[in-house]
């Protein structure tokens, strides 16, 4: 093993361009697919642990007190389908004032009376303070990076009556917004029975309305007024790191494909460039098994090193990554937990190696069959034949002599082209697949962008204090029609409603002015009249509602009844939009909080700002700009796009490289009849130019293929329904653009070597005939 080593360290330090293109590829196959894998795990176990250790229920449900007893529901929770279950707890609905004093409780809020923090289903987490144990105390629900240091204080109610605040706790499925003791409850006019159920079959939608079912199936119809169950929470909490998934798995598997089809070329090719020197180590009494081991070995010390850097810069890329990726209500408490799991990493420094070597076995092995004596005799040279009947051929046509021959030599070597062109097409599948996406990201990111330029803020800051605005809320809105450059300007109220029959607080968004503003429709309409709402797609799914359904939202004693009449590219489960009339028609009171504002074709942003900045020092302006969750999709594979085309590259330079080694006898022979450098250069970049364009009519399909399986699956991850306009990316210019992707990975990756071989001398060719 010793003699081994020796015979692969030098191979590696002499092979210095295969061992780089070996180290580079794994590298950035290994690092994509380490944070991709990672995503995947984190997209789901953390809130699996997180779950289970607090045993949350699988479906949290309200019911009509009036319409049901306790004694009922008792029995209801003992139906064969269901594990566990806690309540019955009576819950209540309270609009509470918003301001600091309330520790963040304001708009609707639910409050649900418990014995205790424990209990079959949905442990809360006491981590300050004490459960309530009498009337006048209450426990918040807070993350814990809320401080201790506000127990005590109190919470003011809508009655005027006060709580004092004896603890805080959490639970991730955020059952209530506070509890009280059972006995304060009665006191704030509970309108509703909570009910929290463990089913013994909660792997999806479909189970889970069955175990409902069976609950329900004996109580008067109408008690069940709402409910909503833990799945659609666990898709909330990883869904962003489910829309990243995909397309860095894409890229992970791609680059896999690459570093295979690479690794085989390049030691494919050292074997047959290194006949002389296979058959020098056997006749220096290397056994077969030793020859296969230079050459694995030669494989593994790139490999595994490039693996192990790989690994490595997809840790220290994963822990920012997750921090931005994993944000949101809950992601605090799934923070701490989530990072690369350790199969993963496992997984990356064991499997690539392996993908590695098995790559070169095929080739290693055909040099450990191989005598001695055929080996040297072998030299370097081709076999005699191979391509001259197609270039004979080709001779005839009107093409000049160079790019002739320069088409017959890849079949001179026909498996290390097909290797080649694999490679190839993998890099034009590449850059096919993030054409699309970015194309349609980009689209996305700017939707709804073009229907105003500036918003508008109502209220400011100023040295560390609250500056209001002077202007009232019709003069403030006739203000800032009138500044120069302006064409229209909208007002945005955002109020937060309770969902009757459920715990869930919508925000109900009001726009007077022209509508739509901000989004894209993809299913239904615009409001025309009052009583209509419209609402995104994860909404929709979050409620289980479709376009055509109502809903029925409470505020402050009102309820309204609203008619969802269309589906948004909105990615905001909690919000529903409407006309200011449908608003006010539940808050009479609703303030506008923001105005939109579009500004007319070449007006300035920064002049209408300073200009809006003059008028009414208490307002706050934010500019249109870019959607940073798109720049970062867009950016990160755009960078992965360029290292898999360096790659694929840097295989087509391998080829040349080995190709015009192969052929020195036969271009020294050119070069004495009158082959001119120039001719050379010609000869050898068409050889691989044209497998970059056989590389371009495969790898184009395959890159829409893959556009096609992954681009719905991230929209899918954050519940958006995409338009037509923004996934009809196939355009003929942007396919011809493309065409050429791979003639210019060819000639990027054969220029070099081109201009190597052209600038040898006859006599340094020859020298050893």
């Amino acid at each position: 093993m010793r003699a081994v080593w020796k015979a692969a360290r030098a191979a590696v330090r002499r092979r210095r361009l295969q061992t780089l293109v070996i180290w580079l590829v794994t590298l950035v196959s290994t690092g994509s697919i380490v944070v991709a894998l990672g995503l995947v795990d984190a997209a789901s176990a953390p809130f699996d642990h997180a779950f289970g250790k607090q045993r949350g229920p699988h479906v949290i449900a309200a019911f009509d007190p009036a319409g049901v007893s306790d004694a009922q529901l008792a029995h209801a929770a003992r139906r064969p389908a269901v594990e566990s279950a806690a309540g019955p707890f009576r819950q209540a609905s309270l609009d509470l004032p918003r301001d600091a004093g309330n520790f963040g409780l304001g708009g609707e809020v639910t409050v649900v009376g418990r014995s205790g923090p424990g209990g079959p289903v949905d442990r809360v987490n006491v981590w300050a303070g004490r459960w309530p144990t009498r009337p006048g105390e209450i426990v918040l629900n807070r993350q814990s990076d809320w401080t201790a240091d506000d127990l005590g204080k109190k919470v003011r109610l809508p009655s005027g009556r006060t709580l004092t605040i004896v603890g805080f706790g959490f639970d991730l499925s955020h059952t209530a917004d506070a509890w009280v003791a059972p006995d304060q409850i009665a006191a704030l006019h509970p309108t509703g029975t909570q009910m929290l159920f463990r089913f013994r079959d909660a792997s999806s939608e479909r189970a889970l309305r069955a175990g409902m079912a069976q609950v329900t199936e004996e109580l008067p119809k109408g008690a069940l007024a709402g409910s909503e169950t833990y799945l659609a929470l666990k898709h909330r909490v990883g869904s962003v790191a489910r829309a990243y998934a995909p397309y860095l798995m894409a890229f992970g598997v791609l680059g896999i494909l690459v570093a295979v089809l690479i690794v085989a070329n390049v030691v494919g090719g050292a074997v047959v460039s290194g006949f002389r020197h296979i058959g020098i180590l056997k006749a220096l009494g290397f056994s077969p098994g030793q020859v296969l081991g230079v050459y694995l070995v030669m494989i593994s010390v790139p490999s595994v090193l490039g693996c192990a850097l790989g690994t490595l810069a997809g840790n220290l890329l994963a822990h920012p990554f997750f921090g931005f990726v994993f944000t949101g209500p809950n992601a605090g408490v799934l923070h701490d937990s989530v990072g690369i799991a350790p199969w993963v990493n496992a997984l990356a420094l064991l499997g690539m190696p392996l993908v590695c070597v098995l790559a070169a076995l095929g080739p290693s092995m055909r040099a450990r069959r191989m005598s001695a004596a055929r080996a040297i005799s072998a030299g370097s040279a081709p076999r005699a034949g191979r391509a001259l009947g197609l270039q004979r051929r080709l001779a005839g046509a009107r093409l000049p002599r160079s790019v002739s021959l320069g088409v017959g030599l890849p079949f001179a070597r026909p498996a290390r082209s097909a290797l080649t062109l694999a490679a190839v097409a993998l890099g034009v599948t590449t850059v096919t697949f993030a054409t699309g996406l970015a194309t349609t990201l980009t689209g996305f990111g700017g939707a709804g962008q073009h229907a105003f330029d500036v918003t508008v803020y109502v209220g400011n800051l100023r040295h560390g204090k609250e500056v209001r605005p002077v202007h009232g809320d019709r003069q403030l809105q006739a203000m800032l029609e009138s500044l120069p450059g302006a064409a229209r300007v909208t007002a945005r109220s955002d109020d937060e409603a309770l969902l009757v029959g459920s715990t869930q607080v919508v925000m109900f968004e009001g726009r007077r002015g022209d509508v739509p503003l901000d989004s894209v429709l993809v299913r239904g309409r615009w409001t025309h009249r009052t009583g209509e709402v419209v609402a995104g797609t994860a909404f929709l799914h979050r409620t289980g509602t479709h376009v055509g359904d109502r809903l029925r939202l409470r505020k402050g004693g009102r309820e309204e009844r609203l008619t969802i009449v269309g589906e948004t590219m909105l990615d905001n489960d909690r919000l529903v939009v409407g006309a200011w009339p449908t608003v006010t028609a539940l808050i009479p009171d609703a303030k506008p909080i923001a105005y939109h504002v579009r500004l007319r074709e070449g007006a300035d942003q920064q002049a209408y700002a300073r200009a809006v900045r003059a008028a009414d020092p208490g307002l706050s302006l934010q500019l249109s700009g870019p959607n940073n969750v798109t720049r970062t999709i867009v950016g990160s594979a755009t960078a992965l796009t360029l290292m898999l085309a360096l790659v694929s590259s840097l295989g087509v330079f391998n080829t040349a490289v080995l190709n015009t080694h192969d052929r020195r006898r036969d271009l020294g022979m050119l070069k004495s009849i009158g082959m001119t450098p120039r001719q050379v250069t010609v000869m050898t970049v068409t050889s691989m130019a044209v497998l970059g364009a056989v590389g371009s009519l495969l790898g184009i399909p395959l890159g829409i293929v893959g556009y096609e399986l992954v681009v719905p699956r991230m929209a899918a991850a954050i519940d958006i329904t995409l338009p037509s306009y923004l996934t009809d990316v196939w355009r003929a210019p942007t396919l011809a653009v493309l065409a050429l992707a791979g003639l210019v990975i060819a000639v990027l990756g054969a220029f070099v070597p081109a201009r190597r071989a052209a600038r040898l001398t006859v006599a340094e060719v020859l020298r050893s005939e």
